[in-house]
């Protein structure tokens, strides 16, 4: 059955969710935004898939055209995931997230295996014990510091409608759902065939190679789960990789999907 497109605000609690979907006949595939980014991340990988697929992305939560809530929690983000689906009509679907959104999607994949196709995880998800005292007042340290002018960025739509506060809890929060012990086996529950795209050198607010140690976790995790691979180590960096290495995103699509 053809679904036609659609984009529209989509009511979720207390909040509403800017959603898009091409339509179509095609296999839909979410997409996943980063903590603080909008859906146009995505569009260099949709384009490189094209129109026999099914796209859907949405900003989440006080990002991009989403209004503001009264919860930013990382349960509540994975909880969006079934509002978005439930309200486009969509039982199963290929997943792929980046960064913050690779957390969504392995958790959600990882919980709902009959509803996953296959998961794409772009530079995120990758357990390591990072966040520690000292890490947590330096993200403290950092958002205070930006907090300034990042209200001139939200009309931009550079920057979400959190507070700056609101912005380091999330941040802390996903640090503490990275330790080993509790995204470990959460990985480890994956059923369905699932990609790692990595980037390589730092990240925003990383100091020499502390990206690099943390994606050297994953060499556990494949090693302990044979529905979970590496489908590609890119040259760009963290921030860039939608940017610049999209072609490996997409191709990581295309390859779970056909399994």
């Amino acid at each position: 059955m053809t679904t036609a497109p659609w984009t529209g605000m989509m009511p979720v609690d207390d909040t509403a969710l800017a959603v898009t979907d091409t339509g179509g006949t095609g296999i839909p595939v979410v997409y996943l935004n980063g903590q603080f980014a909008t859906q146009g991340y995505w569009r260099r990988v949709i384009a490189d898939l094209g129109p026999a697929w099914r796209h859907i992305t949405y900003d989440e939560r006080a990002r991009g055209r989403s209004k503001r809530s009264s919860d930013y929690s990382f349960q509540v983000a994975v909880r969006d995931v079934d509002a978005v689906l439930e309200a486009r009509g969509i039982d199963r679907a290929v997943l792929v997230g980046w960064s913050y959104g690779a957390n969504i999607a392995a958790h959600w994949a990882s919980a709902n295996p009959g509803r996953t196709i296959g998961a794409v995880l772009v530079d995120g998800a990758q357990p390591y014990d990072w966040l520690d005292e000292a890490m947590e007042q330096r993200i403290r340290k950092l958002f205070r510091r930006m907090g300034w002018f990042l209200p001139l960025l939200r009309p931009t739509g550079l920057a979400p409608r959190m507070t700056a506060g609101q912005q380091a809890d999330s941040n802390i929060e996903i640090g503490k759902l990275s330790r080993v012990d509790v995204l470990g086996p959460v990985l480890d529950a994956i059923t369905v065939p699932t990609r790692y795209v990595i980037a390589s050198g730092t990240s925003f607010g990383s100091r020499g190679d502390e990206q690099e140690r943390i994606r050297s976790g994953l060499d556990a995790v494949t090693a302990r789960n044979p529905h979970i691979r590496i489908s590609a180590k890119v040259p760009s960096n963290h921030g860039a990789i939608l940017r610049k290495d999209f072609h490996a995103v997409a191709g990581a699509v295309r390859e779970v999907a056909a399994l």
